[in-house]
């Protein structure tokens, strides 16, 4: 007998030929055995849809949470299409923490969120989800971690995150402390099926409809930028495609040309048995996360719940599944366990917590987590193909699902992400993300799991990858390297004498002095950088002009002229900074940060193909390379190597020419973001160590030498260059970022946000970007610190550094429009103490062309 409930899910369906028959017909519609037996409506217990507005594929706790909030925010026909039964994967045996903390910034939203959420998912859907919350502590057992503890409480002051820090002896709960700990109010943990079946019920409430067994068998994308899902049952047309299958990922992105860089790990965690004085508690244990043990620690009914994570000589990664994908039919199986691999964690969790050496272990769970190179989820929509969204790469999907439900479910029908989160940009990796990077580098985040969160930090595993400049064997070994986007980057030089490598520090370290040496360098001389890893994009075609007009608020150079203009989001936020140079009519050279190259071309792509602009867009980021070259003897240098004239009036500031520089050929732009007289010369990567070695020869009698991004990151903080990512980005506006310069309100094309930012201008703003100098010891600023005023937190900075030009800590700041004034006192906070700090005019140093412009005019006086 078939009884066929609206809101039943299949596992509730009586079908009426017992479990065995229910067990061989999921095996047989996920080996895509056609069976004329069942139809959809029997199999599913519901109709088939043959078209909906979103399909997510893959029903773990973040695929259900995103199905939940779209339905919830009025979107109608979605669809989440789950191959064998919700939480199969991952979901099922996690160990289910949650926690307010992260050491991101906006991450800490995504966890603030899934809390909130799940404190309020069984009074919304009758469904219990087992949550408990007893708080929980970060423990720090050496000064490096007190350090750390201090820096992360400055970075979350500014938000609403309750997170506080405790000395010695003032633990809430039983645990001895040796020096400190941060206290989390709110913390705990969920039962990750229950949390799921909560969702999944809140989502058919709200009217998503939920299949399984419903394996997606092929994707194919439609030439109007929708999408056929295939799967036994039927083709489902969607108007766009969430791939949030686990450490499926890999296989539902190879059906459409991508290889996710997701890899499964194997995590395991320790149940024991019931433990005496665990249940003589009064009150639950708070969660403990005994950093320099490696492992985290709660209670689990009486007994307790411990899971480490282990060095990355000792992990096991899944590789085989990356090699031969994931075995048919796993789902909700395990892998064997292995103590011996945990045993050093364990005899570090039995010291601290006595009462283990005596408890049972009933239970070791061993099972795939997915893993990125970097750890971070990828969310969002891909670049590449249209409509194709990931949410995968969840390494802490429990605590993430709920928050990033909320985000993605925002972004899918607004348009425009609710904030800035381009730390988990699916985008940030790219064709150099290959499988030996991607081994090497989960294998090292999965080890580093518990590692000291420096400022500035840099791993080095999986490195250099397949992007290298064409100077980068010339300088590998003179300079301490940064990775951007892959690249290879000089951060600092080295000269005899110095204290080289990479020590990374809370304070001032090894590279205070030599940076400063590189400021005076391109203060008084003349400097070189390589600049390669900038994103650089040519955009060409009919309607290049008009589809460039839409897109940024600027207005489009004149051929042969370069400036900077925004792309804003359609409710006016900063989506990204771009350097436009027209080269020739209608094509025009676009230059972006790193970090920024495929994100900043996705939008661009989308709104080429959604507006029907007839465009040619090609990516060259890794064909060219870029030099820049920036002092007051640059001009000299420049002058002796080509026939050009380089003088101010021949080769004016923001202009563009094809020159040759030693006979090779060179595009150079008068620009640089050191705010001194400087080029950008782009130049075939081939031809690059060419053009460097007929610099560095001819600049000799100059003075010149190389500089890193430390030095330019000073340079440009002194002149009050606004940075994309730091003082602007998708969670500001570029009026209160102090753009207007660059925002053409009254230009005649209708860029994207123009309406908003009339309406955000005509309410008038809140808070500002400030400029303000520090008192500090050994100590600077470097962004996402609090401000303080009247032992009240009145705004957070966005970027500091040292000035070696005015010898005193120098940082951007967002406070309210009453304390912008110049003059102003504050207070920013570094490591658990209050520096004063006052706003001043920007700049502190006047830009090169400024300060030429001004001599000029004082000689016409004269």
């Amino acid at each position: 007998g078939l009884f066929v409930g609206q809101n039943k899910t299949f596992e509730e369906i009586p079908i009426g030929f017992g479990d065995f028959g229910r067990h061989v017909l999921i095996k047989s519609i996920i080996n895509n055995e056609n069976n004329p037996q069942f139809d959809a409506s029997t199999v599913l217990g519901k109709r088939w849809k043959d078209t909906a507005e979103t399909v997510i594929i893959g029903g773990g706790c973040v695929g259900v949470s995103l199905a939940y909030h779209l339905a919830k925010g009025g979107m109608k026909d979605v669809v989440l299409l789950e191959k064998s039964e919700l939480t199969a994967g991952s979901t099922w045996h996690a160990a289910g923490l949650t926690t307010y903390y992260h050491p991101g910034i906006n991450l800490k939203k995504v966890h603030f969120d899934s809390i909130k959420l799940y404190e309020s998912l069984e009074a919304e859907t009758g469904q219990a989800v087992g949550f408990h919350q007893p708080g929980s502590v970060r423990i720090a057992s050496t000064p490096a971690r007190v350090d750390e503890m201090k820096y992360q409480m400055t970075r979350t002051h500014w938000h609403v995150t309750p997170q506080y820090f405790i000395g010695p002896g003032e633990s809430p709960g039983t645990f001895p402390f040796v020096l400190a700990g941060l206290y989390t109010p709110g913390d705990g943990h969920i039962d990750p099926y229950s949390l799921t079946m909560a969702l999944a019920a809140g989502a058919r409430m709200y009217g998503a409809q939920i299949y399984n067994p419903a394996p997606v068998t092929a994707l194919n994308p439609t030439a109007d930028g929708k999408w056929d899902v295939q799967t036994p049952h039927g083709t489902i047309r969607a108007n766009r495609i969430v791939n949030a299958t686990g450490f499926w990922a890999r296989e539902v992105g190879k059906m459409i040309g991508f290889d996710h860089p997701t890899i499964p790990v194997h995590h395991q965690y320790v149940v024991t048995a019931t433990v005496p004085e665990v249940k003589a508690l009064k009150k639950e244990l708070a969660v403990i996360r005994d950093l320099e043990g490696s492992y985290y620690l709660r209670q689990e009914r009486d007994g307790l719940l411990f899971g480490p994570y282990e060095k990355m000589e000792k992990m096991v990664m899944q590789d085989s599944w990356v090699r031969d994908g994931v075995p048919p039919g796993f789902g909700k199986e395990l892998f064997e366990s292995d103590l011996d691999r945990i045993m050093e964690h364990v005899e570090m969790a039995m010291e601290m917590i006595p009462v283990l050496k005596k408890a049972d272990i009933i239970n070791i769970v061993s099972g795939p987590i997915t893993y990125t190179p970097d750890l971070l989820p990828m969310v969002g929509p891909h670049q590449g193909v249209r409509n194709y969204w990931t949410a995968i790469g969840f390494g802490y999907g429990v605590i993430h699902a709920g928050g990033i439900g909320k985000f993605l479910s925002d972004w899918i029908r607004n348009g425009e992400p609710p904030y800035d989160l381009i730390e988990c940009d699916p985008n940030r990796y790219g064709k150099w993300t290959d499988v030996p990077f991607m081994c090497a580098k989960a294998r090292e985040s999965y080890g580093f799991n518990n590692v000291v969160g420096y400022p500035k930090e840099e791993r080095f595993a999986g490195r250099p990858t397949s992007r290298t400049s064409g100077v980068y064997e010339l300088l590998k070994d003179k300079a301490s390297m940064g990775f951007h986007a892959g690249w290879e980057q000089p951060h600092w030089f080295y000269k005899p004498g110095d204290d080289i490598g990479y020590k990374p520090s809370f304070h001032r370290t090894n590279w205070f002095g030599p940076v400063g040496r590189e400021c005076r360098l391109v203060m008084e001389k003349v400097g070189v950088i390589d600049l390669t890893p900038f994103g650089k994009f040519i955009v060409k075609g009919k309607d290049s002009h008009k589809l460039l007009d839409r897109l940024f608020a600027n207005t489009m150079p004149k051929v042969g002229h370069t400036n900077i203009s925004h792309m804003l989001t359609p409710t006016g936020r900063v989506y990204a900074e771009v350097t436009i140079t027209q080269l020739s009519p209608g094509e025009f050279l676009l230059i972006t940060g790193s970090g920024s190259e495929l994100h900043d071309l996705r939008w661009i792509e989308t709104e080429a193909a959604d507006g029907g602009y007839d465009v040619d867009i090609s990516n060259v980021t890794e064909d060219i390379g870029v030099l820049g070259i920036a002092g007051p003897n640059s001009r000299k240098v420049l002058q002796k190597l080509t026939d050009e004239d380089m003088s101010d009036a021949g080769f004016k500031f923001l202009h563009c020419k094809s020159i040759k520089l030693a006979g090779i050929p060179v595009r150079a732009i008068r620009i640089s973001y050191t705010g001194e007289l400087g080029w950008e010369l782009y130049i075939d990567q081939k031809n690059m160590a060419a053009v460097y070695q007929a610099m560095m020869e001819a600049g000799k009698d100059e003075g010149i030498d190389n500089f890193g991004t430390y030095a330019m990151s000073s340079l440009r903080l002194e002149k009050g260059f606004r940075g994309w990512g730091a003082e602007m980005n998708c969670d500001t506006n570029p009026l209160e970022a102090g753009l207007d310069y660059f925002i053409k309100l009254n230009k005649p094309a209708d860029f994207i946000g123009k309406a908003a930012l009339q309406e955000i201008k005509a309410k008038g703003l809140k808070r500002k970007l400030s400029y303000i100098t520090l008192d500090t010891d050994d100590i600077d600023p470097e962004g996402n610190e609090t401000v303080w005023h009247n032992g009240k937190v009145v705004g957070n900075t966005t970027s500091g550094a040292y000035s070696y030009s005015s010898q005193q800590s120098l940082a951007f700041a967002y406070l309210p429009l009453e304390l912008c004034s110049v003059g102003q006192k504050v207070e920013v906070e570094l490591l658990g103490r209050k520096y004063p700090a006052m706003v001043i005019q920007e700049p502190l140093v006047l830009t090169e062309p400024t300060r030429t412009r001004l001599q000029k005019k004082a000689k016409g006086k004269a």
